[in-house]
């Protein structure tokens, strides 16, 4: 749904936050229908001390992207929500691939010599005893 972000670019994008009516004019939506996502959790804003729905950038992105399945492609809510939901698994699981590469990089760097790459080869070897070989 969404590009991955460096932290940077992502603390800045949730830095940003936004009152409803304000979000709701950023996403070209009215205030009740983000009120109606956030009743279905679509789409899920901070809150603020006194209770109001507070909306940071990627709340107003993420809407964008609510409204264009929704009219452009025709996807009901419960399957957008199901979208949503596969499309933050994605981004949780390529996270961990990429704490899990750094790790092995790390155990590579650690040890020179403990772990050679070897090439792979489709070769096949057959033993054959000899028979010209004198008993003992």
């Amino acid at each position: 749904m969404t590009p991955p972000r460096d932290d940077r670019e992502s603390a800045e994008q949730t830095a940003r936050m936004f009152v409803i009516s304000v979000a709701a004019e950023l996403a070209g939506m009215h205030a009740q229908t983000l009120r109606t996502y956030d009743r279905l959790g679509l789409v899920t804003p901070q809150r603020a001390a006194g209770g109001g729905r507070r909306y940071s950038s990627r709340d107003v992105e993420l809407l964008r992207e609510v409204q264009r399945l929704s009219q452009d492609e025709g996807v009901n809510l419960a399957g957008i929500k199901r979208v949503i939901e596969l499309t933050n698994q994605v981004d949780a699981l390529q996270s961990r691939v990429r704490e899990l590469e750094a790790e092995l990089a790390n155990a590579r760097g650690g040890r020179p010599g403990d772990l050679v790459p070897m090439p792979r080869t489709s070769a096949l070897v057959v033993w054959k005893p000899r028979r010209d070989r004198p008993n003992r």
